[in-house]
């Protein structure tokens, strides 16, 4: 029996995440640090490419924005 094809990963490097979120260089690294007041544990985490690299999954950043927009949503019919 052979298993489900697996959809083959794809890493952003940090310019595709600031364009896919709208969201600042600042801003990401800030949602992605438990010491700092803007985190967010649901942001997606970062992984070391190289030494000098790091990348975010693809998949998990469009998750993350899917769930941030269905909240947003959920709340103005909320209040509507």
């Amino acid at each position: 029996m052979s298993s489900p094809a697996k959809k083959p990963l794809t890493v952003l490097r940090l310019k595709a995440v600031i364009a896919r979120t709208g969201l600042s260089k600042t801003t990401i690294y800030e949602l992605g640090d438990p010491s700092h007041p803007r985190y967010d544990p649901t942001f997606p985490k970062r992984f070391q490419l190289t030494p000098g690299a790091v990348g975010w999954v693809e998949q998990e950043v469009m998750e993350w924005l899917e769930a941030k927009i269905a909240q947003s949503r959920s709340v103005e019919k909320a209040v509507a």
